[in-house]
């Protein structure tokens, strides 16, 4: 199924380094920048997400023909695209941040004017299953042709300040407190989000509330979704993760409320890994320092290992079904070091390896249920049906397999081999997979 994120793209800038003096002529601290990342913003971003979860997902925005806008285009390779023109300078964000924090921003680019809607755009409207519209007030949504195609298909609609409101019969808007509190006078989520539901003849309406969780409101008694308690360096990001993973749980079919929770679980843990930040720094550190100790790797139970000189395992699969043999797996990877991270097949990739019917659980409970195993430090998804950009990203000391193999016969031996690290087999429990307990309930 086919997801569109439809709406203003910007282009962020980090500049990362040191600050420990003060310029000699203002009390204002001098930073020694050491590295630059640079990330697609807004639409953007929510894109990019949705394009490492793996889903088959298009962008539909507009990109300004100025440098800006080349970097811009440059950093959305990977996101499969239909940019329209526009005559407005991009908008830049840029961020000076300084242990793990943002002491800084400098804003520039947009301007008066919008951006123009072409046919090629509207057509890709048209043909997704889902359309994730990630207004960020710079006028793309305001336009009348569009509009009228987003009247038509099932939308996730994530609302601006300074954007207009959401087409009539949304299936869900997302505004955050403040946006909630802005849009409706209620500074009472509840109140809030039943007053815009009725105005915007939403579907559903879910506030999300930062570190208290979320609010849905479906038309009957509203729903309190709590958040998983993480330290939050920088919030930046937070609502587009969660908007895609609503977006995308919806769209396999999810109910409203297991979506919200889904995507509360997953802003969460967006955070937990450095937020926007942390996804720019796996996107673009090059191999060398990737999962290395530092403020924004945005891979935390990896860094706390590496900095204390710890041995970092990781182990990968599907995890479909979990029973004893996954279980007896993942505990003697972790024997074999000071962290486990498990690499997980995404639902696509396990539906390209197991066929139309896998898998029988869903990915987000995959992660939630392995997650919860004091065996496992942290779980990373990836879509491909093999993990080895996953792998060349984490580099860990010790990748393990459970099952038929010798260590030499599995494809990413020589891969791990590379920067130093061994690859181990672990006994193999015969009569324990998921495929024989599907054919034995079948």
């Amino acid at each position: 199924m086919k997801l569109a994120v439809v709406g203003d793209c910007l282009l962020d800038v980090d500049l990362v380094g040191t600050a420990e003096r003060l310029c000699p002529d203002a009390p204002a601290p001098v930073l020694d920048v050491s590295d630059e990342h640079v990330r697609p913003g807004g639409a953007g971003l929510a894109a990019a997400l949705a394009a490492r979860d793996g889903l088959d997902v298009v962008l539909v925005g507009a990109v300004a023909d100025d440098a800006d806008g080349h970097r811009l285009r440059a950093a959305l390779t990977d996101v499969p695209s239909v940019l329209g023109p526009t005559g407005v300078a991009t908008p830049v964000k840029t961020r000076l941040r300084c242990g793990g924090h943002s002491i800084a921003r400098v804003d520039r680019g947009g301007g008066p004017g919008a951006p123009r809607v072409t046919d090629e755009m509207l057509d890709a409207v048209r043909s997704a299953d889902l359309v994730l519209v990630s207004d960020y007030g710079r006028g793309l949504v305001r336009d009348e042709r569009l509009r009228g195609v987003l009247a038509g298909v099932p939308v996730v609609w994530d609302p601006h300040p300074r954007g207009p409101e959401p087409v009539p019969g949304a299936r869900l808007v997302t505004p955050n407190a403040a946006e909630a509190a802005g849009f409706s006078g209620h500074a009472d989520a509840e109140d809030a989000a039943a007053a815009l539901r009725g105005r915007w003849r939403a579907r559903a309406v879910v506030v999300t509330r930062g570190a208290d969780g979320a609010l849905l409101h479906g038309g009957g008694t509203p729903v309190t979704v709590p958040a998983p308690r993480v330290a939050v360096a920088d919030p930046c990001g937070a609502g587009d993760r969660f908007a895609v993973t609503a977006a995308a749980r919806l769209m396999a079919g999810a109910p409203l409320d297991e979506a919200v929770a889904s995507a509360v679980t997953a802003a969460a843990d967006f955070l937990a890994r450095g937020g926007a930040a942390g996804f720019a720094a796996r996107a673009t550190v090059p191999r060398a320092r990737v999962g290395g100790a530092g403020p924004s790797s945005g891979v935390s139970a990896v860094d706390a290992v590496r900095a204390r000189g710890g041995v970092v395992v990781a182990t990968g699969g599907c995890f479909d079904l979990l029973h004893a043999g996954h279980v007896r797996t993942l505990r003697a990877a972790r024997s074999l070091g000071d962290c486990l991270v498990v690499c997980l097949n995404s639902d696509s990739s396990v539906r390209r390896l197991k066929g139309p019917d896998r898998p029988v659980t869903l990915e987000q409970d995959r992660v939630e249920v392995l997650r919860a195993l004091d065996c496992v430090d942290d779980v990373l998804v990836f879509g491909e049906d093999t993990p080895e950009r996953l792998l060349a990203e984490l580099r860990p000391d010790v990748w393990v397999k459970g099952g038929d193999y010798t260590a030499d016969s599995l494809p990413e031996a020589d891969l791990v081999r590379e920067w130093g690290g061994r690859t181990v087999v672990v006994p193999y429990h015969r009569g324990r997979s998921t495929t024989e307990m599907l054919s034995r309930r079948g």
